[in-house]
């Protein structure tokens, strides 16, 4: 299985979790797959742990992708880390599957040159991190040396409130649904980009990359398979697209 080729037209491609659609999701395996193929940037998401490590994980327990139904932030970094996780098959034969934590993948970026678009993950008991939380996470990647080569994410407006209040030169995006126009002018005071869902593209179309272009906001589109879509976003002139399997 490879990734399938499309006319992006400029737009930049981002590996959703890695390239999720070859290796399982969060995992060196794909991180690595994604580095040795052309994407501009690679996609995770980050959590903290019951013992406050940084974690890579998209949902709040392993139930789907381990079959192990226990919480991410409930336990810590070690125990999770013991477990290993399915293969695209569906089996568990390889050891090296395993979630990945935040300096693997930091080093993997780096050591392929690929910019970070690191997703603030919060639960639904808590969506918004606490503020220490963040200035960790932003602390932990300066000391690696790979500050400028990051994009925060997230869906809590506040995590990358903090961010930017942690440091305003750092890049954010804020990935939209039906909020954009009650955060528009928060996303425009704080230079936060637009990191744009299916739904929110439908409803809103090339008027709104026109108008976030505009206001010198940038907008990835998330989560597209779809060569023609692709490339129908890619003419419209978004900057990213983040997809699985596209490149």
């Amino acid at each position: 299985m490879n990734t399938i080729k499309f006319n992006n037209s400029g737009a930049r491609m981002v590996a959703h979790r890695g390239v999720s659609g070859i290796e399982t999701e969060n995992t060196c395996a794909a991180f690595v797959a994604a580095g040795n193929r052309s994407y501009y940037g690679i996609e995770t998401d980050v959590r903290v742990t019951k013992d406050k490590k940084f974690i890579l994980c998209h949902d709040d327990t392993l139930a789907r992708t381990a079959g192990v139904d226990i919480g991410v932030e409930e336990n810590n970094f070690d125990e999770l880390r013991k477990i290993t996780l399915f293969d695209k098959d569906g089996t568990k034969g390889r050891a090296d599957l395993r979630l990945a934590s935040l300096e693997e993948y930091i080093s993997i970026c780096k050591k392929y040159e690929k910019h970070c678009f690191l997703e603030i993950k919060g639960s639904k008991e808590r969506e918004i991190w606490e503020k220490d939380d963040v200035y960790r996470l932003v602390d932990l990647i300066d000391g690696m040396g790979y500050l400028d080569n990051i994009t925060f994410i997230a869906f809590g407006f506040e995590n990358l409130a903090f961010v930017k209040e942690k440091n305003p030169s750092l890049d954010c995006m804020f990935l939209c649904t039906n909020e954009l126009d009650a955060r528009f002018d928060d996303m425009k005071r704080l230079r936060i980009g637009a990191d744009m869902g299916d739904w929110w593209r439908f409803n809103h179309s090339d008027d709104a990359i026109k108008m976030l272009h505009g206001e010198g906001l940038e907008i990835n589109c998330w989560t597209i398979d779809d060569p023609e879509r692709a490339e129908k976003y890619s003419s419209w002139g978004v900057d990213y697209i983040t997809t699985n399997i596209l490149e």
